[in-house]
């Protein structure tokens, strides 16, 4: 019958539970030691806890005010403003939350680099500020397609009102963004719409000088005078009659082509003026009014209860730690032993 080793009854699991109550004081003292300094050390004094508090917002589909609520004559359907958005709007916002400019904004009206307690003197300064606002102020989007901005603080009435004011700043700066290239699209719509009122002006003034020479409509003149020239002939053929009727058929022979070609031109500039005032005018909307860029679900709320540190999972953590290690200790330098015996 095969005999077991020492070592080999060390490491036969049938044996451990009986092992470990051997070795049952060393475990214990060890893993006490380690909950009494786990205690102790995950004290406020040591740890500052941190408070949270959470804005949750939607995002909306709508880019363009204009188009959501002015008149489309010559579009497609507008945007509905009440609309949520989806997965693409979600990371648009997730992108403008981790923008310079909100991060800035929000180290320079709360004075976090005082607040975080980092040292002006260091060479890393800056880095040290942006890893600290990143460990405590995060953004993350749900399931539902919603983004959550979450802010930790060792005061809780600074944590809501940073969340908060991240929510609106997240408003503030889409629509700058956005009205940055609206106040472009306006430069460029404004100087097309008058260059073609004044294009259209200068077009009914050469019709208005051609009128002053008798050219008024060439299509019903045309065709009043050759019915007037030939009545004309028929009664009087040398009457003075017949040389007028021919003097105004003269005169709209000589302007007739280039009225109707200006008519025709006018008429078209004027269409397009229309279209062109429609886009003048949503491009002002843009410019000057403004539409959150989310919809605010819940605001933050001071928080009652610390989430940071939890005492308990860290004395758990620690214990389970020192058990197991203080275990391997014994196995190994058991194991060591009986080599040696052997």
């Amino acid at each position: 019958m095969e005999k077991h080793t020492p070592t080999q009854r060390v490491f036969d699991s049938s044996n451990l539970i009986v092992y470990i109550y051997d070795k049952r004081k060393p475990l214990l003292i060890v893993t006490l030691v380690a909950i009494v300094l786990a205690a102790v050390f995950s004290a406020p004094y040591f740890i500052p806890p941190l408070y949270k508090s959470t804005v949750t917002v939607f995002p909306t589909t709508t880019n363009s005010l204009s188009k959501a609520l002015l008149p489309q004559q010559f579009a497609s359907r507008g945007q509905d403003i009440l609309e949520f958005g989806a997965e693409e709007e979600a990371e648009q916002l997730l992108q403008i939350l981790n923008s310079d400019e909100i991060r800035d904004r929000i180290i320079e009206k709360y004075h976090l680099l005082r607040h975080y307690d980092i040292d002006t003197s260091g060479r890393y300064t800056k880095t040290e500020l942006y890893k600290t606002y990143e460990s405590n102020i995060s953004y993350r989007r749900t399931e539902y397609m919603s983004v959550e901005i979450n802010v930790l603080d060792t005061d809780p009435d600074t944590a809501a009102l940073i969340a908060n004011d991240i929510s609106f700043l997240l408003d503030d700066v889409k629509n700058r963004i956005q009205k940055d290239r609206a106040k472009k699209g306006l430069g460029i719509i404004e100087g097309e719409y008058f260059a073609l009122k004044n294009e259209i002006k200068a077009y009914e003034n050469s019709l208005t000088e051609l009128r002053y020479k008798g050219v008024h409509d060439y299509e019903t003149q045309s065709a009043v005078l050759n019915e007037q020239l030939a009545t004309a002939l028929i009664e009087n053929p040398r009457g003075g009659a017949v040389q007028q009727i021919e003097n105004k058929l003269d005169t709209l022979a000589k302007y007739g082509g280039t009225y109707v070609s200006l008519r025709d031109e006018l008429q078209y500039l004027k269409e397009e003026l229309v279209r062109l005032k429609t886009k003048y005018d949503q491009a002002k909307v843009d410019v000057s009014e403004t539409l959150p860029a989310s919809f605010k679900v819940n605001m933050a709320f001071p928080a009652e209860k610390k989430s940071y540190p939890t005492r308990w999972l860290i004395v758990a953590i620690a214990a389970l730690s020192a058990f197991v290690f203080t275990l391997i200790i014994i196995l190994v330098l058991d194991t060591i032993k009986q080599s040696r015996l052997k």
